[in-house]
């Protein structure tokens, strides 16, 4: 009978990387209160419901001081009005930009987290393929020793 070489596999692979953590999660609960306020402000000044009021209402100003039913507060050029505007734009822009900020420090987050996760299926990936190479060394060392043993009771 022909000895048939030790077969060697590798061990068995653990899992020890951290858990994959949620974006939505890790943002959250390092927000605060102020960062909670600015992005529901954006929330409600970047909606079709809030450029609709809002034209509507510069729509009646203009129409109540042109036509002047109640009284001219705000006689034309709308001086009233465009500091009001000026005012909304003021604050408004700032805040957008505090926004915007958070939007960036998030999908540096969501960079950082796919990138563990890309390394993560890498060594894993890594591992599978040296498992197998294994399997296919091991497959071809017993399918010599079948071919040998078929070929020494033939004779």
């Amino acid at each position: 009978y022909c000895m048939m070489k030790e077969l060697i596999f590798p061990k068995i692979y653990k899992h020890e990387h951290e858990p994959i953590k949620n974006v939505n999660e890790v943002i959250e609960e390092s927000s605060t209160y102020g960062q909670r306020v600015v992005d529901n402000v954006v929330s409600v000044v970047g909606s079709w419901k809030f450029i609709i009021i809002q034209s509507c209402i510069l729509t009646a100003w203009v129409v109540l001081n042109v036509v002047a039913f109640i009284s001219h507060w705000d006689p034309y050029p709308f001086i009233l009005m465009n500091l009001a505007l000026s005012l909304q734009a003021a604050y408004t822009a700032p805040i957008i930009m505090m926004s915007q900020n958070r939007q960036s420090y998030r999908d540096r987050i969501d960079a950082h987290l796919d990138y563990k996760i890309n390394q993560k299926a890498e060594e894993e990936n890594r591992v599978i393929i040296e498992h197998l190479e294994a399997q296919n060394l091991a497959l071809t060392e017993i399918l010599k020793n079948v071919i040998n043993n078929s070929n020494n009771n033939k004779e």
